[in-house]
């Protein structure tokens, strides 16, 4: 649920005070990202809605595509919730890999699926948009709502301005977001983007198709071997659950 300090904060300017006891929380949750996720390896997040079961065709298809590049060495993260977050975990699990949420405090639609191998809990949205996107080496975009196309305009912004390169994003369900596609061509057509802000992005239905799209970029973006965990800062090494 909004925290009093949360809702507080976005109220405004307050004293100096409070935003630098502010500061400090936001700081702990960003260590506590770190500590949390710092050891994952290569790592792929899935968004999409909370709300889909697992009858639903997109339901399926994020549990079929967290499976082909599970196996292939990607951890997967989600939210960590139900509906596609499950999904993802789901399939995650299937291929025997690495199994991550990370988690926003709402009041409804997050309860922890059981297909998690780890799980951290963030309180701010902006401090869970970029643990998120830092250890991810790719982001795939199920239908969902407005926090799905949050992190996607994100995301966008940040391989447009060159803050990132080499990040692929696959957008699955083109029937669904034919009116995003369809924004996307205006803003080319008059000229406030280039076409080539969008070339890593892929627009698709097809698993097989979205899957060598993230596995292209593989050799592009080299993941960095993060250092051994420290045993006198408590750290561990993430294992899958069996």
């Amino acid at each position: 649920m909004k925290t009093k300090k949360e809702f507080e904060y976005l109220k405004g300017a307050r004293s100096r005070w409070k935003e630098l006891v502010f500061s400090f929380d936001v700081l702990l949750e960003f260590i506590k990202g770190f500590r949390n996720l710092h050891f994952i390896g290569p790592c792929i997040t899935i968004f999409g809605s909370a709300r889909f079961d697992e009858t639903h065709e997109y339901y399926q298809k994020a549990q079929e595509l967290a499976t082909k590049l599970g196996k292939v060495g990607y951890a997967i993260m989600s939210g960590g919730g139900p509906g596609i977050m499950e999904a993802a975990n789901r399939g995650a699990k299937d291929a025997g890999a690495l199994s991550l949420g990370c988690n926003i405090e709402l009041p409804f639609e997050q309860k922890p699926n059981p297909y998690l191998d780890k799980f951290v809990n963030i309180k701010y949205f902006f401090v869970r948009k970029e643990l998120l996107r830092k250890y991810s080496s790719g982001f795939v975009v199920m239908p969902g709502g407005l926090g799905t196309l949050d992190e996607f305009f994100e995301v966008a912004t940040l391989i447009q301005t060159g803050k990132i390169s080499n990040f692929p994003v696959v957008v699955m369900g083109v029937e669904h977001h034919q009116s995003l596609i369809d924004f996307l061509d205006n803003l080319i057509k008059i000229k406030t983007v280039s076409e080539g802000d969008f070339k890593n992005i892929l627009f698709t239905d097809d698993i097989d198709l979205a899957f060598e799209h993230i596995k292209s970029f593989r050799s592009k973006r080299p993941i960095l071997k993060p250092s051994q965990p420290l045993w006198i800062l408590g750290e561990q090494k993430i294992v899958e659950k069996v």
